[in-house]
């Protein structure tokens, strides 16, 4: 699908992945400031395409190939020296592979140096320690009778994590191992038997100490070692529900946290972060104690939050890492809730009718509570959408029928 263009002075971007509430995001941030987007999408179902920001949709149905090397050259040609904004991490890698071969596109990247640092969680947390920084107790189990070895050293339950999911995910696809973002062991015989399921592909995943708490993200824009603009938002309620990706956050002032905040900026510096990246932290708010989970070098999975508080984040890595121009950036917008609602009715339906799914043995199981926020949520005037918005409501009407026809 094509859109046709609006002639324009000013230098477009284009964002690589429109699938996902983090690429429509993307356009939407940039679109409202008056910047043309181009959007590439990988199938015609991608919601995206069917923003009102977009003056050009292009889809391209083999990711990471030379056909699409080619839309990215003709583009460059056509819109001479437009940015590039990618939105996943398997393209950033693609796209870094491949600086030389995209033409007169300015894509906004990563130090590939600081992007392998983050993708390990392990490394990370290595350098995190360093600086002073509370991390989990972590082990990287190389063998079944590792396993062995850790059943004693840990106390139950523990959390199992790949430390890169990406370059793990094709393997366990080839062996018909289902890709868990995280995993609980209750005791030694269920750590034992994890192991054992990995056995096969000689690869396992870090395992960690528990840390109770709630997500709390923090979330920085690094060029030259300075942070430009700050974020943060804590989760209200997860995919699954003991823990994974936000389904509800809230937006904090930057005024909380700033003890955090200055780590997290300290770590992003160790690693000579260039651009957007999140910090995720498990936060108790009982002992205040913030430990760090990972660090997220992409646009993250509850950016239409932040797009709705006027972060500016896109807008800064189109204007810094594209254009070499830093843009004049207005106040934060705080006290806002954010919603995935097709993912809150997922995340009710496991807490009233599958709770024996829910592995967190500390999860605290609420349905009177679950059910009346999700309802009351819906009249609050602070509450936002991940992808309802009136000004631009075809991406919405479009994952609805991707739902109903089971496509995306």
């Amino acid at each position: 699908m094509t859109v046709s263009r609006s002639d324009t002075t000013i230098t477009p971007c284009v964002v690589l992945g429109l699938e996902t509430q983090i690429g429509l995001g993307i356009v939407r941030e940039l679109g409202r400031s008056g910047i043309p987007v181009i959007g590439i999408a990988q199938s015609e179902s991608a919601i995206g395409l069917r923003s009102r920001y977009l003056i050009r949709g292009i889809v391209v149905d083999q990711p990471r190939s030379d056909e699409l090397l080619q839309c990215l050259q003709r583009l460059g040609e056509e819109y001479c020296e437009a940015s590039l904004i990618a939105v996943s991490e398997t393209n950033l890698n693609w796209l870094l592979s491949n600086r030389s071969r995209l033409g007169r596109l300015r894509p906004v990247l990563p130090r590939l140096e600081a992007l392998e640092i983050v993708l390990d969680k392990q490394k990370t947390l290595t350098i995190a320690k360093e600086i002073g920084i509370q991390v989990p107790l972590s082990a990287e189990p190389q063998s079944i009778d590792d396993f062995d070895a850790l059943a004693e050293k840990f106390s139950y339950p523990v959390v199992l994590k790949w430390k890169d999911p990406n370059s793990i995910g094709p393997l366990l696809s080839q062996y018909k191992i289902p890709m868990l973002k995280a995993e609980y062991a209750q005791n030694a015989v269920e750590l034992r038997t994890i192991g054992q399921r990995y056995a096969k592909i000689g690869k396992w995943p870090l395992v960690q100490e528990y840390c109770a708490g709630t997500g709390l993200g923090q979330f920085f824009y690094m060029h030259n070692g300075k942070a430009l603009r700050r974020f943060q938002h804590l989760r209200i309620a997860e995919w699954p529900p003991e823990g994974g990706f936000s389904s509800v956050c809230d937006s904090i002032p930057i005024t909380e946290h700033t003890e955090l905040q200055e780590q997290s900026i300290a770590l992003l510096r160790a690693i000579a972060w260039e651009g957007v990246a999140m910090v995720e932290y498990r936060f108790d708010s009982l002992s205040k104690r913030a430990v760090l989970m990972e660090i997220n070098g992409r646009f993250w999975g509850s950016f239409p939050l932040a797009v709705q508080c006027g972060a500016g984040f896109a807008l800064l890595a189109h204007y810094i890492q594209g254009q070499g121009k830093v843009p004049n950036l207005g106040e934060l917008s705080n006290q806002r809730r954010c919603r995935m609602v097709g993912t809150e009715v997922k995340r009710l339906f496991r807490i009233l009718l599958q709770p024996s799914k829910i592995r967190d043995p500390y999860f605290e199981k609420n349905p009177i509570h679950e059910i009346s926020r999700f309802v009351i949520d819906f009249f609050k005037p602070n509450v936002c959408y991940y992808l309802w918005s009136a000004d631009d409501p075809g991406p919405f009407f479009k994952d609805l029928h991707n739902m109903v026809f089971r496509r995306g």
